[in-house]
């Protein structure tokens, strides 16, 4: 099933500043080798940077730069949005559709908004989705600490099963990707 990973608002503007955001360093970690194996296996990789005035994640400055461990490449690709959902007024379904995209991976900032936006929005456009259940994160909310929001919706968004396509919560060391040619 041809793949693609989209690394959703993982920005020096939301990891730099204290309190990071929850395990920011394993979760950036984590997604690294997802992203070198995605490379490997001929999976597309796709950064997302979300951009909005009152967030002061202004396109184009270092706020809205991807963060400074995270690993790009040539031939991967970025897409900026304006939403919680990278959808919306973006050019990913077009590009997921032109590139033969059958399944998504599913990672980055922040679990509870555009993580989980995105997610449901490929799920009701008919993608299978693999949240990867170890390389999403957020920060605490005065509600709930991090480390259960992320569980929360781990749990959550894999009992979804009202779009019809499958939305799984798998680690990232268990995740294979099939080679293409």
């Amino acid at each position: 099933m041809k793949t693609a990973l989209l690394v959703i608002d993982v920005q020096r503007g939301l990891f730099d500043a204290e309190p990071r955001p929850y395990d920011a360093d394993a979760v950036v970690a984590r997604i690294n080798a997802l992203s070198e194996r995605a490379r490997y296996a001929g999976a597309a990789v796709i950064f997302v940077q979300h951009e909005e005035l009152e967030s002061g994640l202004v396109f184009g400055t270092k706020a809205w730069q991807l963060e400074k461990n995270l690993m790009v490449e040539e031939g991967d690709v970025i897409l900026r949005k304006t939403t919680p959902d990278s959808f919306q007024r973006t050019e990913l379904l077009e590009l997921l559709l032109a590139r033969g995209i059958e399944q998504l991976l599913v990672c980055g900032y922040a679990s509870e908004f555009c993580v989980d936006t995105t997610t449901r929005r490929a799920a009701a456009l008919g993608f299978p989705v693999i949240l990867v259940a170890d390389a999403h994160t957020t920060h605490d909310k005065a509600h709930a600490p991090a480390s259960t929001i992320v569980q929360h919706h781990n749990a959550t968004l894999s009992s979804i099963r009202s779009f019809g396509p499958v939305i799984r919560a798998v680690v990232s060391e268990q995740i294979v990707f099939d080679v293409t040619v």
